[in-house]
């Protein structure tokens, strides 16, 4: 339908807004809508072999025309967004081909934590903190992790990681202590894993030289003279494939916990696979880029390095599937299915998991109290509300039991009572004591936090709540070397094929046990060591300066302009001040201002009416 309206521009740019606008979301819709308006879009019947001079086009559905990049980057996440957007910095013309109809892939969805060593927030708090040290931790931890990649990421975490992302605008609300770190270095974003992506993906918004072509799964590479030279694409909701030729293909797909099949295929030898066992993974965590990679040639390397949790519950958002949430108290304690103590909750996956899967039956219950249930958390963006969290999990019964007395808690459960009920007498016994004489959960020498989360149980009503394996992150995954090359099985580079973030096992920086905030951290390394890697290819210096587009404090002092109060601007004074206090992306309110364009820069009433809601929420 597309094709036969070549001749009546505004009649296909209406059907286009129809097709991309009806069922995207919002920030979906505006990106189709932005290319389809901007000069730079490539509407033309021009030829394929490049982009037109802008760097910007438009991929018209229905169309199998062959389009031309300097790179093109498969998968939205956030390694993928980091990668395309290092490029875009460095005017490369890129294409980013995503599933789905959003970004952010599995991380927008995550808790956010990133693990960085040597930042201003831990010497804040007094912290002190080295590369040196957080190599010993990362190898002893990880115990199989890769020396080099290791070494790397923690001698730069700091300037790829935390310099880069609080340019763009990412705040960091706290740090935490999570088990094998030596210090508190696991960062927790603003907003969690929305706070974390979101930026980096509006950053790649203001880049005319970067475009999203949504709802199109990369079925096939194409290879020619042994060099990989595009991609062929299938948009998902027209049917149609497209060719899309490139110099350089970065795979940023992410792992396969979300394939069972490959889980099962890839479980670890030494551990027996449960009967139940929920998803926890992205939506599009499917292994796809690790069939691509293996079409080139690409050697897959230590996919029994599975990071899987015992945290997990069925999501009550998806009934009937085996999606699963994390959810856990880690002020509480664990039990088996015979209502006895087994493993260190703060011992976490590493200690928890083979004990777990060690049981005759693969599953455990967490018990709180009254006194411990607000510290009950569910990992996610979506979970940040405890509100919500106690009406669709804690107030769930399908979910959650809560009884008066640890005897009528056994009987709603199942659990044998006379055991659960000396389980948790023991453990209040120890806690009163000061050390964990079963479990070295607690006492001296153990973590403060450990020591800190480990109060008495004694105040009803109880409550219990049964997980299961949970399936989560790959640490390994696609081989890669140093400039995150794809490679064959003879170490030997794939031209013109690179692969970043969970696709590669996270260059095996983990090894077998991950320390917290070690999974988009090295997605942010990997996505940035490959956009360089291309840039040297292309012989193009890489420009990291945050000023290659126009910003909002390029032309607006808004310091000066609050300095000194001026006669009818009470309003504008107002909200702005709130604006810095809050450390308010502007685009939150003035989105229809970006990207820049000079003809076009006015504000829109309708566009800030919308954005009142950030100051104002009426309530009863």
């Amino acid at each position: 339908m597309l094709r036969q309206n070549r001749t009546n521009p505004t009649r296909r740019i209406c059907v286009v807004l129809l097709l991309f606008t009806c069922t995207l979301p919002l920030t979906s819709c505006r990106d189709a809508i932005q290319g389809l308006q901007s000069p730079s879009s490539g509407w033309s019947d021009e030829s394929d072999e490049g982009l037109p001079p802008s760097g910007k086009r438009v991929i018209e559905p229905g169309s199998p025309e062959v389009t031309g990049y300097d790179a093109i980057v498969v998968g939205s996440g956030i390694s993928g967004l980091c990668t395309a957007l290092e490029l875009a910095r460095s005017h490369v013309h890129v294409c980013l081909i995503e599933m789905s109809s959003v970004y952010g892939g599995h991380a927008v969805m995550s808790q956010g934590a990133v693990s960085i060593v040597g930042t201003p927030v831990q010497a804040a708090k007094g912290i002190v903190d080295s590369p040196e040290l957080a190599y010993q931790d990362f190898v002893r931890f990880g115990e199989d992790a890769e020396p080099e990649w290791v070494k790397y990421y923690v001698e730069n975490s700091r300037a790829e990681i935390f310099d880069w992302i609080t340019d763009l605008g990412v705040r960091f609300d706290e740090l935490s202590s999570s088990p094998g770190n030596s210090v508190e270095r696991e960062h927790q974003p603003s907003g969690r894993g929305l706070g974390l992506v979101t930026p980096i993906y509006r950053e790649c918004l203001e880049h005319h030289n970067l475009v999203f072509v949504w709802n199109t799964k990369v079925e096939s590479l194409v290879i020619r003279d042994s060099r990989v030279t595009g991609v062929m694409g299938r948009n998902l909701r027209t049917g149609q494939t497209h060719h899309f030729a490139a110099k350089h293909i970065v795979l940023a797909t992410g792992g396969f916990q979300s394939n069972l099949e490959m889980v099962r295929e890839f479980w670890p030898a030494e551990f027996r696979f449960p009967d139940r066992i929920l998803v926890g993974s992205g939506r599009n965590s499917v292994g796809q880029g690790h069939r691509l990679a293996e079409t080139a040639g690409g050697e897959l390397v230590k996919m029994d390095h599975q990071w899987n949790y015992f945290t997990g519950i069925p999501d009550p958002r998806y009934p009937g599937t085996n999606r699963g949430l994390s959810a856990a108290n880690m002020f509480g304690m664990i039990v088996n299915s015979e209502g006895q103590q087994f493993a260190n909750l703060w011992g976490w996956a590493k200690e928890v998991m083979p004990k777990l899967l060690a049981q005759k039956q693969a599953t455990l219950w967490f018990v709180f109290d009254e006194a411990t249930k607000p510290k009950f958390v569910v990992s996610g963006s979506d979970w940040v509300d405890f509100k919500k969290v106690d009406a669709q999990i804690l107030q769930n019964p399908e979910l959650v039991k809560s009884a008066g007395t640890l005897e009528e808690l056994a009987k709603k459960t199942g659990l044998p009572s006379e055991n659960l009920v000396e389980t948790v007498r023991r453990y209040n016994e120890l806690v009163d004591k000061g050390n964990d004489d079963d479990f070295q959960r607690f006492g001296p020498g153990r973590p403060a936090y450990a020591n800190n989360a480990s109060p008495r149980l004694s105040t009803p009503p109880y409550y219990a709540m049964q997980a299961f394996p949970l399936t989560r992150k790959s640490m390994g995954g696609v081989a890669i070397n140093l400039e995150c090359q794809v490679l064959d099985h003879r170490q030997q580079p794939i031209p013109g094929l690179y692969a970043v973030g969970e696709l590669t096992g996270l260059g095996g920086i983990n090894g077998k046990a991950a320390l917290e905030g070690t999974f988009l951290g090295p997605c942010i390394v990997t996505g940035r060591v490959a956009a360089r890697s291309i840039l040297t290819d292309l012989k193009q210096a890489s420009n990291s300066s945050f000023h290659d587009s126009v910003r909002c404090s390029s032309c607006h002092d808004l310091a000066a302009d609050l300095a000194k109060s001026r006669p009818s601007y009470w309003h504008f004074e107002h909200v702005h001040r709130i604006v810095i206090e809050r450390n308010t992306d502007c685009r939150q309110c003035h989105a229809e201002l970006t990207p820049f364009r000079k003809e076009g820069h006015r504000i829109n009433p309708q566009a800030i009416a919308n954005s009142c809601v950030n100051c104002h929420v009426a309530r009863e």
